[in-house]
């Protein structure tokens, strides 16, 4: 990268291999990692950061596949200065590195039901940008307002509905860093709420290969959803049951594997690259569609160059 960026207090790091930040261990070098000091930092960086350069935010990169060629932004990544969580009454105002399953346990320490986080792996952010989701709850439930910085560097507030949350998507502003969101959340018993909580990691960790570098689910279960991100059970098809119908359980490809345990997971089950991943993805949505005439779409993100 040639352009003169400005410089911020927090930390700005060129050629940043991005692989140690995903879940899946792979992935090529951001042009600039960029972790802010803290909001009016950011909101500062931004401001003066030349227009043509793209900006890509990452949270704990659960969700996503970075391509081997890296990629070309600055990629922005909170830290400390945004992970804190306050509760005043019925909400619940948690800063986007804040952690889902943190955020979970506070607020059913305080009596109140945010229990559906705690399963979701991921930070805050990340959580509101995909109406995260499970058990048939969503972020777009209890979702009041988020605190964001523009790509411009402008701080403002946004109410929930201005982001249209719908089935694992958001309307938010293109290169918006989202620094905070506040929850109204339902009353609850603390006890109740706690046993609830470990009876869902335990159904988690019963079907799912949680021990192995995934990245959750890799494609989203084929069926309509509602504006809010409910799934029509009533017709609801699972993706892991149309991968089993093609005889791709346990597919590998490389270093990638589809998960023996739960075929819509894809694990890095040692030394994969980024392009095996992306390609016995590719390879499974050809066999699903061959078989059954479905075309499973991605819920994992993809991003970079090959």
């Amino acid at each position: 990268m040639t352009q003169t960026l400005p410089t911020p207090r927090g930390t700005l790091t060129p050629n940043r291999p991005l692989a140690d930040l995903t879940w899946l261990r792979v992935g090529g070098p951001a042009d600039w990692l960029f972790q802010p000091a803290d909001e009016s930092d950011l909101a500062a960086f931004l401001a003066d950061l030349p227009g043509d350069v793209a900006v890509f935010p990452i949270g704990v990169g659960s969700n996503l596949i970075v391509r081997d060629g890296g990629l070309r932004a600055v990629v922005i990544r909170l830290g400390r200065g945004f992970n804190g969580i306050a509760i005043d009454g019925d909400r619940v105002t948690a800063g986007a590195a804040a952690l889902d399953a943190h955020v979970a346990r506070r607020a059913a320490e305080a009596g109140l039901d945010l229990t559906f986080l705690r399963t979701i792996p991921g930070s805050i952010g990340g959580a509101v940008r995909m109406n995260a989701g499970c058990y048939g709850s969503y972020v777009a439930d209890v979702l009041q307002e988020v605190r964001i910085v523009t790509r411009e560097g402008r701080v403002e507030v946004l109410p929930a509905a201005a982001l249209k949350l719908r089935y694992r998507q958001s309307d938010l502003p293109e290169g918006a860093v989202v620094v905070s969101a506040t929850f109204r959340a339902p009353a609850g018993d603390p006890a109740a709420l706690q046993q609830r909580m470990e009876e869902q990691l335990a159904k988690r960790d019963a079907s799912q290969p949680t021990k192995e570098r995934s990245a959750g689910s890799t494609f989203r279960n084929p069926v309509g959803h509602s504006s809010t991100g409910r799934a029509d059970d009533s017709h609801e098809l699972k993706a892991w049951k149309v991968i089993d119908d093609a005889g791709m359980r346990g597919a590998t490809l490389g270093g990638a594997q589809m998960s023996r345990m739960h075929s819509n997971f894809l694990i890095n089950a040692g030394g994969a690259t980024a392009a095996d991943l992306e390609n016995l993805g590719e390879e499974v949505r050809k066999k699903v569609f061959q078989t059954s005439g479905i075309t499973l779409e991605w819920e994992i993100m993809r991003i970079g160059e090959a």
